[in-house]
């Protein structure tokens, strides 16, 4: 039985989070990593280190290693310069992030306190641009142009393994004959009679791979994740002998993709020029966290100019004898208080 795999890290949006949960994961990369990085939005006139990687960007206060965010770059719904005003810094130009998850947007700045440097701004720009066009490594696809000539259109790190002919693909009541391509990445089927009838299934949404018996015969089944919309695609072979041989051959491209995954974000610094400011040492404190009266961190982030759709049914407020939109979760009135 496979494993389906776990990536929430450009997936989601998490708030002063334990240092382990900042770690790296396998096929995570580092491409940069920034000192004199200010929280502007949430800890105005904090100093703390910004690093980016090829799913997420972690900004890390110094003098507090608990004070974090992990920002998904799937979460990223833009990236803008912004004139702000800094604690540390003053007036100068800040780079803000607007993004949304699980239904809530969040906005957050970010101001390089280096002078004259555009280094935040050109990283977090080129790398997002790099997450966007490098989805087919990572994203379900349909009817997709990714076939020409019959021949699969390979992405930069892709390696073709192996080009199957005679595939059924199940989806309608008489079946469709077709080619299946199986790559380091992901596996394609594409109609012989028309190229744009075809899906892209990267390993990373894979949930289950399993042979089962359909009105067809034995087919091959790949379920997958909710996340890329929980389909369950049926593939019979021609000859059914292929049927073992396809099954073992893309489960154990699946436990190597698993071990090393492959998320397809390229960019690298050619130059790093420029003072950065004193090296901050990447450590792990001891200390337990308390439970207690602090504000949320998530609330210090909500965007404004929420739509009128997005606001919640009013209710009664004890505290305040009066009709209020509910509160999100985790937030009391005297927290909201505490904000301002």
């Amino acid at each position: 039985m496979m494993e389906e795999l776990c990536v929430w890290q450009d997936r989601e949006i998490k708030f002063d989070q334990p240092p382990q949960l900042l770690r790296l994961r396998a096929g995570e990369t580092q491409i940069d990593s920034m000192n004199a990085i200010e929280d502007t939005k949430g800890n105005n006139g904090e100093r703390g280190m910004m690093l980016v990687t090829n799913l997420r960007v972690i900004w890390t206060a110094a003098k507090n290693l608990r004070t974090n965010l992990s920002i998904g770059l799937n979460c990223i719904t833009s990236v803008n310069i912004r004139q702000v005003v800094s604690k540390l810094k003053g007036p100068t130009q800040a780079l803000f992030l607007m993004t949304k998850h699980s239904g809530t947007r969040f906005e957050f700045i970010f101001t390089s306190l280096v002078r004259n440097s555009p280094r935040l701004f050109t990283t977090i720009l080129a790398v997002h641009r790099a997450y966007e066009t490098s989805r087919l490594y990572r994203d379900l696809k349909l009817r997709g142009a990714i076939i020409q000539d019959r021949e699969l259109v390979m992405l930069p790190l892709e390696h073709l393994y192996d080009k199957v002919t005679g595939i059924w693909n199940l989806s309608s009541d008489q079946g469709n004959l077709g080619t299946f391509c199986i790559s380091n990445v992901r596996v394609v089927w594409f109609a012989n009679l028309a190229e744009n009838f075809n899906v892209s299934v990267p390993y990373l949404q894979m949930k289950s791979i399993s042979v089962r018996n359909s009105k067809f015969g034995e087919a091959l089944v790949i379920e997958t994740t909710q996340a890329s919309g929980g389909y369950i695609l049926g593939f019979r072979a021609d000859p059914q002998e292929l049927l073992a041989q396809l099954h073992k051959q893309i489960s154990n491209l699946h436990k190597v993709f698993s071990q090393t995954p492959v998320f397809g974000v390229e960019y690298s610094i050619e130059e790093k020029s420029g003072p950065t400011g004193p090296k901050m040492p990447n450590l792990e404190d001891d200390v337990q966290i308390v439970p207690g009266e602090d504000v949320e961190p998530s609330l210090l982030y909500y965007a404004e100019g929420q739509k009128a759709a997005e606001a919640k049914e009013p209710v009664f407020s004890p505290e305040l004898g009066l009709a209020i939109e509910e509160l999100r979760e985790g937030a009391t009135v005297d927290s909201l208080w505490s904000v301002i």
